[in-house]
């Protein structure tokens, strides 16, 4: 049996050594097959590569060459340009020399043609001291020959001659004196009547010069602490709304308001009298009752100019111009009233125009729109007479109102006998004595001026002068201009009055930027 068996397993051992040894050939030739084919794919790999390398070498010689072609271009055009620029400066230089040379030749003409005069300007002064020495001598001979033929010497001759117009000169002395007390003791009473008439009229003028100032009575004076407000913000409220200087002093029961738009101060004086009326002072009610007050000033503009027109007798004015005449009694020309000083040249040409047989109604209406030009809605460059013409012209007035408009300070040809009438009637209202005083009116031209200045600037809302012209208090909008570009608006303000505008003192620019944020509950 172990005969049998030990075959058997000698027979399994050798087979397993056989199957391993098979197995070990098998595996070595799939390794070999797996390095060879890495290889292979290595090969692959490394052959791709290449290429790739070859390309991205071609590309990068290409992109270097296309660098250098640009680098060398722009290389190029900077040696152009420098050339260019030499050449312009070596033309500068060269015409610069040439000037020199054109100047230097000039100054050496000039020398010689002075050199030329000096010594021609010597030869005739030479000349002319030998001719004064002839002359003397001649003179000395004459006086000689004269005190032969006399028998006095020349110092008894001047004696006489002084002694003689002496007592000419006291005759004619003594008689114009004479004269002149006859003269004045005849027109003493006439000249003293002159001085105390015209004294009289200087006085007695109806409203002759406008105030920049208004006083507002109170009732008492615990009412100025509720204008003034909690740390001021109502009186900084009321100046911001209407562009008045308000003034609260010691002065008992009144406070001032100060400025030199007669309307701006009118619609001051009316909202502050309905806000004492009313008793709620605050800065969204002030707003409000400012802006009913223009609304109201400018109905009441309206209502005095249709007045006027009825009083003078004018019909079919058109209503816009009904409104400027209207306007007139809130404006001033040299510190006399415009609206008083139309009227009285409207009644002046009036009976001037009766009296010499013309239309009296068509004279009164030129007279009263004469100075319509001097209360416009926006600046114009234009004067005044003209500007009023080409308004008469647009709202349909005659060609001889429009005319007389135009003409009364000899802007243009008069071309009616109306004409003439409204200049010498003007000059007639304009030069009784104290009538006009034009201190007042190149003042508030000068505040005019000053707010101008600064609605050049953008972002700008709304512009004061206030406290004589010495402060300029500039409102802007919020959303134009931040608090950055505030200050320097100021800055610029302040440098565009210092150089454009002559001024007496300092002008202080204060830009005040505020915003709000409004919502409303429903």
């Amino acid at each position: 049996m172990e005969e049998m068996i030990m075959p058997i397993i000698i027979g399994i051992v050798i087979g397993l050594a056989i199957g391993f040894m098979i197995a070990k050939i098998l595996e070595k030739k799939k390794a070999s097959d797996t390095i060879r084919r890495a290889k292979k794919s290595a090969t692959g790999i490394l052959k791709s590569a290449k290429t790739d390398a070859e390309a991205l070498k071609k590309d990068k010689l290409l992109q270097a060459k296309e660098k250098f072609i640009e680098l060398k271009s722009e290389h190029e055009k900077v040696i152009i340009s420098r050339e260019k620029k030499m050449n312009e400066v070596e033309k500068r230089w060269r015409d610069k020399e040439s000037q020199a040379g054109q100047e230097l030749s000039k100054n050496q003409k000039i020398n010689s043609q002075l050199e030329k005069k000096m010594a021609d300007f010597d030869y005739k002064l030479e000349f002319i001291e030998k001719k004064e020495n002839e002359l003397e001598k001649v003179h000395k001979k004459q006086v000689e020959n004269l005190e032969v033929i006399s028998g006095l010497s020349a110092d008894d001759a001047k004696e006489e001659l002084v002694k003689s117009l002496k007592e000419e000169a006291k005759t004619d002395a003594m008689a114009f004196i004479q004269e002149t007390l006859e003269e004045a003791k005849l027109t003493a009473d006439q000249d003293a009547r002159k001085v105390i008439l015209s004294t009289i009229q200087r006085v007695g003028v109806e409203q002759t010069v406008e105030n920049c100032v208004s006083v507002f009575n109170l009732e008492s004076d615990d009412v100025k602490g509720r204008i003034i407000g909690r740390e001021g913000r109502n009186i900084r409220a009321i100046e911001a709304a209407t562009g008045v200087e308000i003034i609260v002093d010691d002065t008992p029961e009144a406070i001032i308001l100060s400025c030199f738009d007669p309307v701006r101060r009118e619609i001051a004086r009316l909202s502050l009298h309905n806000l004492v009326t009313d008793g709620r002072i605050h800065p969204a009610r002030i707003e409000e009752v400012v802006k009913k007050t223009e609304k109201k000033i400018q109905q009441e503009i309206v209502e005095v100019g249709k007045r006027t027109v009825i009083d003078l007798g004018i019909h079919g004015l058109h209503p816009e111009l009904i409104k400027t005449v209207g306007r007139m009694k809130f404006r001033s020309s040299y510190g006399q009233n415009l609206l008083q000083h139309s009227r009285e040249v409207a009644n002046l040409c009036g009976l001037m125009a009766a009296e010499l047989g013309l239309n009296a109604k068509v004279a009164k209406r030129a007279g009263l729109l004469h100075d319509i030009g001097k209360v416009p809605d926006t600046d114009s460059e234009l004067p005044h007479a003209l500007l009023g013409m080409e308004w008469a012209q647009k709202y349909g007035e005659k060609p001889d109102v429009c005319n007389a408009i135009g003409a009364h300070h000899d802007e243009i040809e008069m071309k009616s006998m109306i004409a003439p009438i409204v200049q010498v009637c003007d000059a007639i209202s304009g030069a009784r004595p104290g009538a006009r005083r034009q201190v007042l009116d190149s003042y508030i031209q000068r505040l005019k001026d000053l707010e101008e200045v600064a609605f050049g600037f953008s972002g700008v809302q709304k512009a004061y002068a206030i406290q004589a012209g010495r402060e300029l208090r500039v409102i802007v909008e919020s959303e134009k201009v931040t608090d950055l570009k505030a200050a320097e608006l100021s800055f610029s303000i302040s440098q565009k009055i210092q150089n454009d505008m002559t001024y007496p003192g300092q002008v202080r620019v204060t830009v005040i930027r505020e915003t709000r944020a409004v919502n409303i509950a429903k």
